[in-house]
């Protein structure tokens, strides 16, 4: 009997370590890359892959906007919204990568190169099955940039 329990309990232990949880603000401000530009930052990943490295000539950016408010949504809703990038230089353009945060979010991002002047496109996908409650999340865009990850974050106030 106790060695059933036992088993039941870091079953759900474990379950907890890799499952989609909510992020808390310590977690964040530990998370977030240093933007000094004569600092060199590894971005925070929580797998043993490298992050990829783009062998494209560096260009800019410039985002419609880096953090989106769902407001209030119903637990279970599959929400999504699009952040856009306009290419501000020289050079294409070229996301090579979207890495979300958690299982729960999904990327779908523009993959031709975008040409100096012209806009691309971000979508978050986030699904509220798992959530209750106020929950922040994130997701990394690794492009041709000298700032590179671009993080885009999303807010959301999970109704029952």
């Amino acid at each position: 009997m106790k060695k059933t329990l036992s088993i039941i309990a870091l079953s759900i232990i474990g379950f907890g370590l890799v499952s989609c949880k909510k992020e808390n603000k310590e977690t964040q401000s530990t998370e977030t890359a240093t933007t000094d530009s004569t600092a060199v930052a590894a971005p925070v990943t929580t797998d043993s892959a490298a992050a990829p490295v783009s062998n494209e000539p560096s260009t800019s950016v410039a985002l419609s906007e880096n953090s989106f408010d769902f407001g209030k949504i119903k637990k279970g809703d599959k929400v999504e919204h699009v952040y856009e990038v306009t290419n501000t230089g020289k050079n294409p353009l070229i996301i090579s990568e979207v890495k979300p945060g958690c299982g729960c979010t999904a990327p779908d991002f523009t993959k031709e190169p975008i040409m100096p002047g012209k806009k691309g496109k971000v979508t978050l996908h986030f699904d509220s099955s798992s959530f209750d409650g106020n929950v922040q999340k994130y997701a990394d865009v690794f492009a041709n940039v000298e700032k590179a990850p671009i993080r885009l974050t999303f807010t959301a106030n999970i109704q029952p």
